[in-house]
């Protein structure tokens, strides 16, 4: 098996600098859009023979060194008992029935994965046994407070109005959002390692809404709970927190072994700063990839040599 992906994320001697790309298995690629346009998105993430193929499409058509699995963030949700609505054309992934008090939070169930996301875990075992020991796959979840801003706001936000509501006048109900949450996550990431996910990666996608005191408090706390809760011995863990270059040490220091950097941090003082205990993993503007090819070359190349010799490195968009 090629396992420069898994020797980076432990820091150890590697031939080359492991590549592989967030979002890597998409519209850009035909060999998706043709997927895609026998079903419809929720169809594609709960088919698990479908998943599976999108999944490896990256792998085989860019060759890089990790597949990831397709699916999305907010199934979690969905098993907790949520309604989810996707609608093509319509702005994106979204609840019609937002989750913003006490009793709410309270019906929230506490989902089997093994039950209420099968499909997930039917495509993990699918793609493993497709990927034929070729390349390592990595799971995936949201992180509780991503999660819970979806859950609370309904949708993507601007202002992220209610979520804010609710933690900065009713903290002891946003704690036991994210804490539910938090469980249901990390039995989620559990499962997923066990169906076969040989890395997991947890996304904090809008970590960096929160001021730094409030991102510690009810984002980071919970990422810390879920890594402590999941059962991932031997499997390294990725924790991506977008826009969150002020606490790059306390990430670091969360339980993972890779920190994921956006590409608004400078990856050789992060480096500097972290890189001799966890891996670092990015972090090119995902932008460039619009500029011509010796600009792209060009930004790869410098990414690299900010990074500079050694191991603990993972190339990746920011």
């Amino acid at each position: 098996m090629n396992d420069i992906f898994l020797k980076a994320c432990f820091r150890q001697p590697v031939s080359r600098t492991p590549v592989w790309f967030m979002r890597q298995a998409g519209r850009y690629l035909p060999e998706y859009r043709a997927v895609r346009a026998t079903t419809d998105f929720l169809t594609l993430c709960k088919t698990p023979e479908l998943a599976a193929e999108v999944t490896i499409q990256p792998v085989d058509i860019l060759n890089v060194d990790a597949a990831i699995i397709f699916s999305d963030i907010l199934v979690v949700p969905e098993a907790m008992g949520m309604e989810l609505i996707v609608e093509e054309g319509k702005g994106g992934p979204r609840f019609p029935t937002p989750i913003r008090t006490a009793s709410e939070i309270e019906s929230l169930i506490m989902p089997d994965p093994d039950e209420k996301l099968r499909y997930v875990m039917d495509a993990l075992r699918l793609t493993r046994k497709q990927l034929k020991g070729t390349v390592p796959l990595i799971g995936f979840s949201g992180s509780p407070w991503t999660l819970a801003s979806y859950m609370v706001e309904g949708k993507g936000s601007k202002n992220f109005r209610y979520i804010k509501e609710l933690l900065y006048n009713e903290p002891a109900i946003a704690h036991r959002l994210l804490g539910k949450i938090a469980a249901s996550v990390s039995h989620y990431l559990s499962a997923q390692i066990e169906a076969g996910a040989q890395a997991i990666q947890i996304f904090d996608t809008w970590g960096g809404i929160l001021t730094q005191d409030a991102f510690e408090e009810f984002s980071l706390r919970y990422i810390k709970q879920v890594i402590e809760e999941t059962n991932h011995t031997n499997v390294p863990v990725i924790v991506f927190c977008k826009d969150c270059g002020h606490s790059l040490e306390k990430i670091a220091a969360s339980g993972c072994d890779v920190v994921g950097l956006d590409w608004t941090i400078d990856i050789g003082n992060a480096r500097n700063s972290i890189g001799k205990t966890v891996a670092l993993q990015g972090n090119m503007d995902p932008t460039i990839l619009y500029a011509k090819p010796e600009r792209i070359r060009e930004e790869v190349k410098n990414i690299l040599r900010k990074f500079g010799k050694g191991t603990g490195h993972i190339f990746n968009l920011g």
